[in-house]
C-alpha cells in the first residue's frame, strides 16, 4: 500500500517500489470534451475518498501508431481524463526538494507522459520529484477555431504548472524550485514558456532538448491552415462544428505528424503554438527569460531517420541536422546565457529505414537522460549502450535540475 497525499482537488494513493513513490494518472484539469471541448482547460472535478492513483493516465487523442518515434513501442491507450500528469517522488513526507516537470515531444500531435523511455523513477531515485504531464494534441489542441481559445494546448501547460506551483510540496518538491524540460516539441514548449509573461513565477530553471524558439505560427497562418481543413471536412472553421465530429474522426482527419521536412521545422509542423497577441506576443527567440538558467543542447544526428526515409543520403541528412536542430540550438545559446550539450554516440544498430546504422538520431539521448537504458525498446534501438554515458547525462541533468553549478564549455557526451 502506498502513501495518501492531499491535493487541491482530493487525496490519492500511489505505489511505492525501490525506495521510490509513484502517483500516476492525477489530474490537473477537467477532461477537455463535453461542455469543455475546444475550452480554456477548467479546474479538475474534485473527488470524495481516496483516489487511486496506480496506472498512468489516458494519453490525448492521436494516431494509434506513427513511425517518427526511434522504434520505441509505446501504444498509448487515450481516453477523455487525459489532462493529467504522473508524480514520482523519493519522499512525500520530506520537503525543499528540487522539482523537474516533463513535457513531451511528437510534433504537437502525438506521445505521453506514459512513454518507456521518460520514466521519472530515476530523477526520483536520486532526489528529484519529477512530474510528467499530457496535454491536448492535434486539432483539439492547436487548430485555430472561430469560438474557441487559441493555443489551447499551451494553456494546458499553465494549467499544469499552476497545479504543481499548487501541490507539489505535498509529494515532497519545492514549488520555488522548478525546472520544466522538454525534448523535440517538448524543448519548443519549453522554450515558447520561456517567453510568456504568464509563465514567469511558475518554473525557475529550463532544459531545451532538441528543441526550437521558432517554432509557431501567426494567427493569420493558423486560421489560413484551419480553413484549408475544414474545407477539405465540408464543415466551418469553427468550435461548433468541429466539436459535431468525433475526436477519433478528428485524428484521422489530421496530416501525418511531420511533414515536410525538406523545408524548415515550421513546414514540418503544421500544428503548433499560434502567436496570438495575449500568451505570445512573437516568436519566443525573441524574449526568452535571461533570468532563468538554461541548458540546451541536441544530438549530433537528429534527423537521419527522416532524411533517409525519405530516400536523400548521409550527406543530406547531416545538412538537414545543421540546418534545422543545431541551428535552433545555436540560436537559443547565443540569445541568452546558457549551457550547451552536445549528444554524440553513435548506436551501432543497423537502421530499419535507408540502410546504415542507427547513429546519434533524434530521441536516442531520451533513455540516457532518464537512465532507463533497460526500458523496452532501447536494446533493439541501441544494441547494449553504455551505462557509463547514462551516469553521465542523468547526472549531469539531476544536477542542473538540483541547482549545482556546470562546467562553463560546451558538453559532450559520447
Amino acid at each position: 500500500m502506498g502513501v495518501i497525499v492531499r491535493t487541491t482537488s482530493g487525496q490519492v494513493e500511489g505505489t511505492v517500489a525501490e525506495g521510490v513513490h509513484a502517483f500516476l494518472g492525477v489530474p490537473y484539469a477537467a477532461p477537455p470534451f463535453g461542455v469543455h471541448r475546444f475550452a480554456a482547460p477548467a479546474p479538475p472535478v474534485p473527488w470524495e475518498g481516496v483516489r487511486q492513483a496506480v496506472a498512468h493516465g489516458p494519453a490525448a487523442p492521436q494516431p494509434a501508431s506513427t513511425d517518427i518515434g526511434l522504434f520505441a513501442p509505446d501504444v498509448f491507450a487515450v481516453g477523455d481524463d487525459c489532462l493529467n500528469l504522473d508524480v514520482h517522488t523519493p519522499d512525500p513526507g520530506s520537503a525543499g526538494l528540487p522539482v523537474l516537470v516533463w513535457i513531451h515531444g511528437g510534433a504537437f500531435a502525438i506521445g505521453a507522459n506514459s512513454a518507456a523511455w521518460h520514466q521519472g523513477h530515476r530523477f526520483a531515485r536520486d532526489g528529484v520529484v519529477c512530474v510528467a504531464i499530457n496535454y491536448r494534441l492535434g486539432f483539439e489542441g492547436f487548430l485555430a477555431l472561430e469560438g474557441a481559445p487559441l493555443n489551447r494546448g499551451v494553456l494546458d501547460w499553465l494549467a499544469a504548472l499552476e497545479w504543481v506551483r499548487d501541490n507539489v510540496a505535498a509529494f515532497g518538491g519545492d514549488p520555488s524550485r522548478v525546472t520544466i524540460a522538454g525534448q523535440s516539441a517538448g524543448g519548443a514548449a519549453v522554450a515558447t514558456l520561456m517567453s510568456m509573461p504568464r509563465a514567469a513565477d511558475l518554473f525557475h530553471r529550463a532544459i531545451v532538448m532538441s528543441g526550437s524558439a521558432t517554432l509557431v505560427a501567426t494567427r493569420e497562418e493558423a486560421e489560413a491552415y484551419a480553413k484549408e481543413v475544414a474545407a477539405r471536412l465540408g464543415i466551418r472553421p469553427t468550435r461548433d462544428d468541429f466539436a459535431a465530429l468525433t475526436p477519433q474522426a478528428l485524428v484521422d482527419a489530421q496530416p501525418p505528424p511531420l511533414t515536410g521536412q525538406a523545408g524548415g521545422l515550421n513546414e514540418s509542423v503544421p500544428l503548433k503554438p499560434v502567436v496570438d497577441g495575449d500568451l505570445l506576443h512573437g516568436p519566443p527567440l525573441g524574449a526568452l527569460r535571461a533570468d532563468v538558467p538554461l541548458l540546451v543542447g541536441c544530438t549530433s544526428q537528429e534527423a537521419d531517420l527522416f532524411v533517409r526515409r525519405a530516400g536523400f543520403d548521409e550527406a543530406a541528412a547531416q545538412a538537414v541536422t545543421r540546418h534545422l536542430f543545431g541551428r535552433e540550438t545555436q540560436w537559443i545559446a547565443e540569445a541568452r546565457p546558457a549551457h550547451t550539450y552536445e549528444f554524440r554516440w553513435e548506436s551501432p544498430v543497423e537502421s530499419p529505414v535507408g540502410g546504415g546504422r542507427v547513429g546519434a538520431v533524434h530521441n536516442l539521448d531520451l533513455p540516457f537522460v532518464f537512465d532507463v537504458l533497460d526500458a523496452p525498446g532501447v536494446a533493439r534501438t541501441a544494441g547494449t549502450p553504455p551505462q557509463a554515458l547514462a551516469d553521465a547525462m542523468h547526472g549531469t541533468w539531476v544536477r542542473f535540475v538540483s541547482g549545482h553549478p556546470l562546467p562553463a564549455e560546451k558538453l559532450i557526451f559520447e
